[in-house]
């Protein structure tokens, strides 16, 4: 098959009558031009323009030729185009994978202001604590909590966050508070991704770590559930800060250990690859790291 580089400069020079012309067209050098040409002459064995000192015109086969290459040339270039446009203009749609955390107010607030902020983009949002396949599932972008274990996707740090060891008053009535981290074994604990009424809770205080097993009443796969029963006086609950500040504010939830609570874990954003990305993923990705968000502690 010929080159199709070759192809779209004798398509230029056909159209402009002139190697100078279909040149200065392309930005190219007239010998570069000329040089396309034969070697379109040569792939097709055929003499598609007779070259004179004075004139340049089509040979019956390139007239044919022409009329059968201009116009999927054509349409080629405006594909080509609107690729390209839809790569620079943010428009299009965004796919998005966030927890269960973020499936709250706050983070659709955000969205829609991103929305009216960009009307040409549409958002297909996934809220599942699922890990989905970015690539098998077609998605641009998603948020995850703590650490990442797949190494060929690109993760940005957005922000961090750290869990407390809260408890509601009521479900400390008559208890003995927990002095050291062992004691919360003789506690029931609210548990996240627990596995047959037990889950391992790694915390730190300083230099100091321990990781525990604590069992307890209700295991759940989100913070909404975790956070519900510990309002509710079941349990001590290990809960993000943004979770319970307010309430231990307000008394409604009693911070123990004080000392202790888990490692920092790192919010991200991650997706498929950084090379050719769209405008519109471009401006989300701008967007989150600029978000003030109660979701997240900063960085910094």
């Amino acid at each position: 098959m010929a080159d199709l580089n070759d192809i779209a400069v004798f398509v230029k020079v056909a159209q402009y009558g002139s190697f100078s012309r279909a040149a200065h067209s392309l930005g190219m050098p007239v010998s570069t031009v000329s040089r396309k040409v034969t070697s379109l002459e040569e792939q097709l064995g055929v003499t598609l323009l007779q070259r004179t000192t004075r004139k340049l015109s089509l040979t019956a086969q390139g007239r044919a030729y022409y009329g059968q290459c201009s116009e999927p040339l054509a349409h080629l270039l405006d594909a080509e185009q609107v690729l390209t446009e839809t790569q620079k203009k943010p428009e299009g749609l965004l796919k998005i994978s966030v927890p269960v955390i973020l499936g709250q107010e706050v983070f659709y607030e955000f969205v829609s202001a991103f929305l009216k902020t960009y009307p040409k983009i549409q958002v297909d949002l996934f809220v599942t604590n699922l890990f989905l396949d970015l690539i098998a599932e077609n998605i641009d972008l998603g948020i995850r909590f703590g650490e990442l274990k797949d190494s060929t996707i690109v993760a940005q740090r957005l922000g961090k966050s750290v869990r407390y060891l809260v408890a509601a008053p009521e479900y400390l009535k008559g208890r003995v508070l927990p002095a050291k981290p062992e004691d919360l074994k003789d506690h029931q604990c609210i548990l996240l991704n627990g596995r047959n009424g037990e889950a391992e809770w790694h915390l730190v205080s300083g230099r100091k770590s321990v990781r525990l097993y604590v069992s307890g009443p209700v295991s759940s796969r989100d913070f909404d559930a975790v956070s519900a029963f510990t309002y509710r006086g079941h349990g001590i609950g290990l809960l993000p800060s943004t979770y319970c500040d307010e309430q231990i504010r307000k008394g409604e939830l009693i911070r123990l250990l004080p000392d202790w609570s888990s490692e920092e874990i790192f919010v991200h954003a991650v997706y498929p690859t950084r090379r050719f990305l769209p405008s519109r993923l471009q401006v989300f990705l701008e967007a989150l790291k600029a978000w003030k968000t109660p979701l997240w502690l900063p960085l910094h």
